[in-house]
Formats: structure tokens, sequence, C-alpha cells
């Protein structure tokens, strides 16, 4: 086994951790074609000296007296001690990796090391897209047996869910997600939005109706004609165009988005420092699937802009709602987020929304008063919710909810519980306690004269809160007492 090296800056640990793990990637790779080649099977004791592992990286911070209180809401530690986690894709985090690394360093006496895990990089993950591998020389059984793959039994959310105590002498997290679970949903990614992993952006905004994506295409191509900070789109089907492409829209819509459940859309800056939009379809399933795979990347938030029913007689269709509170009738963060646990507004986001309605539509302050309205959204899992009209009247009486949907509380809750801070702007489109129910041709005129505004409040959100420190969204209220120091 490799020893661990010390690292005098976060930069040459990144290098570091770069090179152990293309290392690792390489043998691998190898080994793999040797044995779909010639049936020649990795001796044991190349795994064992982890010639196929994830590089880990290592933090120590052993001062003599407490750590020094730190306000900020991360790159701090709880208690002095050892901290660690494997790393996949150093260079995809690199931005990442060094902004914690140093936040730790300015701060702390520490010691930064490198060296290999004892989590080894799954097969799978070297086998696709490899045209130069031989993938019908065995069966998948033959490929575990013989090579490391994505054990389930050891990839879970233990961590961000609160579940795992530290254990005596053992390392403390360095991270929320460690490399396995991080591989786990970057390769999820790729396969239900139909775009590269490495395209997202750190600004992500989710959609429930695929005209939002028409607007944002049309939007997106405009900009890189602009002299700006975009340098190119990426869009579902594996496209890429920028400014100097000459049928840019039409490579766009002829790209096979289709195929993919949820297709994502990147209008891509530096330091992925743009604008990812992604179409999730409908319903809290979705929401939750694709929410449990982009935390991993740690963006700097995801904010909810979609449609919603208005339940109240004031309301209009066009008028907005900003979500302060959710009531969670989607269930399916039951388990990983008990009910009891409130999930709070974030206060950057909030303003940020609301001087983006006000900046796009250009109302006045009193009209803009009657068009956007803040309150709680009823997230439900059931679309046809209003067949149990007594039942349901009644909750949201209690409640005081003043509009309906199937996505925003499970966005908002999963934020809250993978510490990635969120925020809900929805349109009205229906009054479904009031008679206005979705029909198409109501629908179809309220598309026309509110899509563009809606989306247009969406990205000016994003360049109010990028205009500000970033890392200024990560609340406190987010992280626990016991946090790992990374954001």
């Amino acid at each position: 086994m490799k020893m661990f090296e010390i690292a005098k800056t976060p930069t040459e640990a990144v290098d570091r951790l770069a090179d152990l793990h293309r290392q690792s990637v390489e043998a691998l790779r190898d080994a793999l074609r040797a044995y779909l080649d010639n049936g020649i099977a990795p001796d044991a004791k190349v795994r064992e000296a982890g010639a196929f592992a994830y590089p880990e990286l290592r933090v120590r911070y052993e001062p003599e007296g407490s750590p020094p209180p730190v306000s900020r809401a991360f790159g701090k530690f709880s208690e002095p001690g050892l901290y660690a986690t494997s790393v996949t894709e150093p260079e995809l985090f690199r931005d990442y990796l060094i902004e914690q690394l140093t936040l730790l360093d300015d701060q702390y006496d520490i010691t930064i090391e490198t060296g290999p895990s004892s989590d080894e990089i799954a097969f799978s993950t070297v086998l696709d897209g490899a045209e130069d591998l031989d993938l019908d020389a065995a069966s998948v059984a033959d490929l575990v047996r013989n090579f490391p793959y994505a054990d389930l039994a050891t990839i879970d959310d233990a961590l961000p869910n609160g579940e795992r105590t530290p254990q005596p002498g053992a390392a403390r997290p360095l991270t929320l997600f460690d490399a396995p679970r991080v591989d786990y949903s970057l390769q999820r990614l790729k396969h239900y939005t139909g775009s590269p992993y490495e395209d997202f952006q750190q600004f992500i905004l989710f959609t429930n109706y695929h005209r939002y994506v028409d607007a944002f295409v049309a939007w997106a191509i405009r900009q890189l004609k602009e002299d700006n900070e975009y340098a190119s789109f990426s869009a579902a089907g594996f496209v890429e165009v920028d400014g100097t492409s000459r049928n840019a829209r039409a490579d766009v819509e002829a790209a096979p988005w289709r195929r993919y459940q949820m297709p994502a859309y990147h209008l891509k800056a530096p330091g992925g420092r743009g604008i990812t939009l992604v179409n999730i379809g409908v319903g809290p399933s979705n929401a939750k699937t694709i929410t449990d795979h982009l935390a991993v990347l740690r963006p700097q938030c995801w904010l909810m802009i979609g449609h919603c029913g208005g339940l109240r007689h004031s309301q209009r269709l066009g008028d907005y709602v900003l979500a302060h509170a959710y009531l969670r009738y989607d269930r399916v963060l039951d388990r990983d987020l008990p009910l009891e646990i409130p999930v709070p507004p974030i206060a950057e986001i909030q303003i940020a929304l609301a001087d983006a309605v006000k900046r796009v539509s250009g109302d006045s302050r009193e009209d803009i008063k009657r068009r956007l309205r803040t309150g709680t959204v009823a997230t439900y899992a059931d679309r046809n919710w209003e067949l149990r009209y007594h039942a349901e009247a009644r909750r949201i009486n209690q409640s005081r909810a003043i509009a309906v949907d199937m996505e925003s509380a499970t966005i908002a809750a999963n934020g809250f519980r993978l510490r990635v801070p969120y925020g809900t702007l929805l349109c009205v489109s229906d009054k479904p306690l009031h008679g206005e129910l979705k029909l198409p041709g109501a629908a179809n005129l309220f598309y026309q004269r509110s899509v563009s505004e809606h989306l247009m409040a969406g990205i000016e959100t994003v360049e109010i809160l990028r205009s500000n420190e970033a890392n200024a969204l990560h609340s406190r209220k987010l992280r626990s007492f016991d946090e790992p120091p990374f954001r």
C-alpha cells in the first residue's frame, strides 16, 4: 500500500489527487483489457496494494486548545482530529476542493495529506463509453467476481441524514459524500439528463414544462452572440454549440432529447458560473431523483420555476407565488427527513426572487403586491387530489396554503437535507378550488403570456445571486452542530 504524502498547499494536494485518480483508472482499464482480451484476471495482491483505489484526502487538525470560533456556515472544524474522504474526478471538483481546503488552511494550523483510500473504483465507471474495450467478451457476473463493482450495500446517505455517528479512533468525514456515492450520482445524471455531468453549472433552475425549455434555449443562444461571460451551450442529447455555430437553434432542436427522462440544458461560463435548466417533468419522484444526484456537485443553489394551482379567490392566472413554507404531502422524503422537521426559507434567495420579479415585470410597487404573494405551498404526490375535495379543502384552510403543486416541497426539503440552498417561484396556471380548471384553450393562452416573463425572473434571480458572494447563500440554518468541514 502506498504511503500518504503531505501537501504544502491546497493546489498541490489536488494535483496529487488527480495523479492518483488517473493512475488508478489507467490500472483498472489495463486490467479490464487484459481480462476481456486474454482472460487474465488481476492478481489479488494487485488489489490489496491499492492499484484500483480512489485517492483519499486527509486533513489533520491537532491544536493544543479548542478550535477558534468561526461564524461562517462551513470551512470550519467542530473539534480537533483527523478528517478524511475518498475523492473521484478531482479535476471536475478542482475549484471546489481548493476553495474548501484554502478556507481551512487560512483559519487553522492543518496538515493536508493525500494517498490511496480503502474504496475501489467500480469497473462500470471505466467501461462506460469505452470503445476500446470488448464488452461482449465477458458477462457482468464474471466482471463482478474479478473486479471492484458498485456495491450498494456500502453506498448510502447515512451521513447527510444524520444517521452515521463518529467511531472512536476513526477519521471523521471531511465531506457529505464519499467517492463511490459521487460516482453513483454522476453516472445517473448522464443517464437521466442526456448531458455530460461535467457541463452542469453552479446555479440550477428546475421546471416542469417543456415550453420553458424552448424559451431558455432561445435566450441562451442569443447570449452566445453577446459580450458576456457565457462560452457555450450544452443541450440534452449530448449536443454543444457556441457563438460560432451557424445553425445553433436547429442543432439543439434536432438533438435526441426525447430519449431522456429529465433533459438538461447548460449555458456554460468559466468556473461553472453559468446556468443549468432541468425539465424534471411532473411529480415528486422525479424531483427527489434529480436532486439526490445533483447534490454531489455541490451547486450554489437550485430554484423551482414551475406552475401551481392558486388557492385564493384574489389570485389571477399569471400571478406569482413565492414559497415561504411547504406542506409536504409528497411523502417521498419521509424516511430521510421526518415530517416534523421544518424546512426554513433561505433569506438571500427569497429576497433575490422578489427583486427579480420586480425588475423583469417592470410593475409598480402596488401592482407587484397584487401579483406576487408569499405563503405556504402544498405539494401533493397525487395530481388528482381535487377528487378528494372535502377532505383536502379542510386541510388547505387549516394550513393557510396559497398554492398547490407536485414538486416544490420535495425540491426544498431535499435541498435542506443535502445542504443545497433552495427557493421556489411559481406561476398560477389554474384555480382548482374556484372553478378555473386547467383546460387546453385557457392553458395555451396562459403559457403564451407568462412563460417568458416567469423564466426571465428565474434567470434574473441567478444574476442577482451571482453578483453577490456566492458562498453567502450557504446559510448556517442548513448546517447541524456536527457537520463535515466542507460545504
